[in-house]
């Protein structure tokens, strides 16, 4: 009898915030986020010297837990999201475990993108949503064997989700979405007015 399987998963964990405490005031945290954003001279230099849409605070802070009491809350959280993540993922951690690496704030403008990147060097990578206005973009996902493909056929409209070549994962504010670092991945152009605003992470192993 013939059988067909699924090999090699790509897993995406999607799980609002408040699913693991303390919970997180949204409202607030977009308050941190815009109050960074006025202050931090260095990022809106970054921002403005590399053709960065809008606002990241990636480039010129690391120490956002100790600035705003709110982020070290939101790390709490993120923390145990990560380590049901890794459970799910079945990793062999050992005597070592998942640290948060890095933590930024991203606040993307009408017409602003986030170009298709992966994150070196980190295990587990992610966002939460903060703002997401109606008509923002949605997080587009690229299947990791795009490069090997060559001279495959497209997909048909409609196909399964597992086959498909990009998937767009819409997420509501309150929402924390992970994926394995490797995974490509960016945010198409923000086709609302207002800002889309989203803090994100990469989480190594040590």
């Amino acid at each position: 009898m013939s059988q067909i399987r699924s090999l090699f998963a790509t897993r995406l964990y999607r799980a609002q915030l408040s699913e693991q405490a303390p919970a997180i005031d949204t409202d607030e945290l977009e308050a941190s986020c815009w109050s960074i954003a006025e202050d931090d001279e260095a990022g809106q230099e970054w921002c403005e010297a590399n053709g960065y849409p809008g606002y990241t605070s990636y480039a010129s802070l690391t120490d956002l837990p100790w600035r705003f009491p709110i982020f070290a809350d939101l790390v709490a959280a993120l923390d145990k999201h990560v380590m049901a993540f890794a459970e799910d993922l079945e990793f062999d951690l050992g005597e070592k475990t998942l640290v948060l690496e890095d933590l930024w704030i991203n606040i993307l403008p009408e017409g602003g993108t986030h170009s298709s990147h992966i994150h070196p060097h980190s295990v587990i990578s992610g966002t939460t949503y903060v703002a997401m206005p109606d008509g923002t973009s949605a997080l587009k996902l690229e299947d990791p064997r795009l490069g090997y493909m060559m001279a495959a056929p497209a997909r048909r409209k409609g196909c399964r989700e597992e086959l498909k070549t990009f998937i767009y994962e819409a997420p509501k504010v309150g929402d924390v979405l992970l994926w394995e670092s490797w995974l490509r991945h960016e945010v198409p152009p923000n086709m609302s007015e207002e800002e889309r605003i989203s803090v994100s992470f990469n989480y190594k192993w040590e």
